[in-house]
């Protein structure tokens, strides 16, 4: 059913906004996403049959895991199907980095 990706949706999106305590959370283009004060670095998404958890700079974060998908120039997003196993601490551990990463490029400002 529908309700499903987004439960996964609203999941990922709790682990977003508690990761950090400066971690600020909005509506882009209707998706929820979070950000460091303006600069957002994730976003989730539901689907009829997965959620995407997004990384506006995802091209640019590590991922040994390999559960990056995308080809664009920046963007990237992990796949999270209900019922289907998802290595959780990698999942985190990218949620983490994108974080590190928006952090480090506002402070090269």
């Amino acid at each position: 059913s529908g309700c499903a990706p987004r439960a996964e949706a609203c999941r990922w999106f709790q682990e977003m906004r508690g990761c950090v305590p400066d971690v600020v959370e909005l509506l882009h283009d209707g998706q929820p996403t979070v950000c460091v004060g303006n600069a957002a670095f994730a976003y989730v998404d539901a689907f009829t049959r997965h959620a995407n958890v997004g990384f506006f700079l995802g091209a640019v974060l590590a991922d040994p895991a390999g559960l990056l998908a995308g080809q664009g120039a920046f963007m990237r997003h992990v796949k999270v199907r209900p019922g289907a196993p998802i290595d959780e601490t990698a999942l985190r551990a990218l949620i983490r980095a994108a974080y590190v990463d928006i952090k480090a490029r506002l402070a090269a400002r």
